[in-house]
């Protein structure tokens, strides 16, 4: 990997850290708008967090793309299903932004069942001189105006507003795991464990359900969708992973129900590496197309894969992220680890992946000349510009001065979440409560 990547910023700040981090602070979605000038977090508790880029500083050339918290709002509130006894969490699963088309921004955010289209939008100047109001709000008398005054607008400080400009709700039976919007910019697709749904985004009370794959009898449940994405440029094509690890790919024009895929995706297993485990850690956590739209990337337990949609028998490339994980899948299953979704992204120009890992590691891999890096996202590193040394792990054997052992790995720290900026070399990574942001080194 050429690129060396140097600290730009993490939040909480050491200020904000004076305070005790709960449960409702750990940051759940990470995701970039199509600019890059916005970053938007979710958190388990309800809220979204967007962080600005700042304007490039023609005197001070070091303090490029640094982001400062722009807007927070509550996103979804804890609610409770009384015909089911069910508790709905606040947890925000997914944020998509939407192109920006005029002077706001939009924004989609789902939890467990509900999805919210949330306008984010600026006000720096305020009416005065209304005819029927006083300036604190108050109505006045009709009859006590005597002369007509023309309002106008002053000056004030820049407000920045989250408003809810649609409810997209009672449309899923299980949990929402993913929401993807259509190269049109009119749909979107919603998916939970067995269905997808198809929306429009001006229309709140119908979707249309394009996969169903609940058996009629539950005891014959075999698989649950684990993920599903629309094709970058082709409005029609969207795909959806399984827990057996198979990618179906779907074209509507085909049918109404999609039932029926047009390609599987599909990788043979090894017989020499089948196990008790083989199951769970082939099931797939994320997929995602590149900006191209001719590859896929998907992430299991163990590895990152790159398909090319034409060829459906096997994946063209395959990364380990942490083979050295494989001999320890036994205690992994026992604290619950091997259950962990991690999420995988491309840089803007489909050269580079990155996935996250355990001990606060994030891996980056480079196609073009096939090298890979273990960078950590760590305090320790937060004096700013500060280069990420490259992270070694020793899986077995003697261990060399700066390789860490895997016995030494802590699985409480872990990185499921990433972004990478659509334009620059910035990406975005989530350890547990904390977000950071990094850059490539600029001489």
């Amino acid at each position: 990997m050429r690129k060396l990547f140097a600290f730009l910023s993490v939040f909480p700040t050491l200020k904000d850290l004076m305070w005790e981090i709960d449960w409702s602070d750990i940051i759940s979605t990470v995701e970039f708008n199509h600019s890059g000038e916005l970053l938007a977090t979710g958190d388990k508790g309800g809220r979204v967090v967007i962080f600005q880029q700042e304007q490039e500083n023609k005197i001070q050339s070091h303090s490029r793309g640094e982001y400062n918290v722009y807007s927070t709002f509550q996103s979804h509130e804890p609610e409770f299903d009384y015909l089911k006894s069910l508790e709905i969490e606040e947890k925000i699963n997914k944020i998509r932004w939407l192109p920006q088309k005029n002077a706001a921004q939009f924004l989609l955010s789902t939890n467990d069942k509900t999805i919210k289209l949330w306008k984010i939008s600026e006000r720096d100047k305020r009416p005065e001189g209304y005819n029927l109001k006083e300036e604190d709000g108050r109505y006045r008398d009709p009859t006590t105006v005597t002369t007509l005054r023309v309002p106008v607008f002053r000056p004030m400080d820049l407000m920045v507003e989250a408003s809810p400009r649609r409810i997209f709700a009672n449309a899923h039976t299980y949990h929402i795991n993913s929401i993807s919007i259509n190269s049109d910019y009119e749909t979107y697709l919603s998916a939970d464990d067995l269905r997808i749904n198809l929306w429009h985004l001006e229309i709140t009370d119908r979707s249309f359900n394009i996969v169903d794959i609940k058996p009629a009898n539950m005891e014959e449940l075999t698989e649950v969708i684990t993920a599903a994405e629309f094709h970058p440029n082709s409005c029609n094509t969207f795909v959806y992973s399984s827990s057996k690890g198979t990618i179906r790919l779907c074209d509507m024009r085909a049918s109404a129900l999609c039932d029926r895929h047009s390609k599987l995706f599909e990788e043979p297993e090894d017989p020499s590496n089948r196990s008790f485990f083989s199951e769970i850690i082939s099931s797939i956590s994320d997929v995602k197309f590149s900006h191209s739209g001719r590859y896929m990337m998907t992430r299991d337990y163990l590895s990152v894969k790159i398909w090319d949609l034409n060829m459906e028998n096997r994946p063209v490339e395959t990364y380990q992220v942490h083979e050295y994980l494989r001999s320890k899948l036994c205690s992994l299953y026992e604290n619950d680890c091997i259950f962990d979704k991690f999420e995988c992204c491309w840089n803007g120009s489909d050269s580079v992946v990155m996935t996250g890992s355990y001990n606060n590691f994030f891996r980056m891999f480079d196609r073009n000349t096939k090298r890979d890096i273990t960078l950590e996202a760590s305090r320790e590193n937060n004096k700013p510009r500060t280069v990420l040394k490259p992270r070694k792990v020793c899986a077995s054997g003697k261990r060399k001065k700066d390789e860490i052992s895997v016995d030494s790995l802590d699985f409480n720290k872990k990185i499921l979440h990433t972004a990478w900026h659509p334009k620059e070399n910035i990406i975005a990574v989530a350890t547990t409560n904390n977000l950071y942001i990094f850059q490539d080194k600029v001489n």
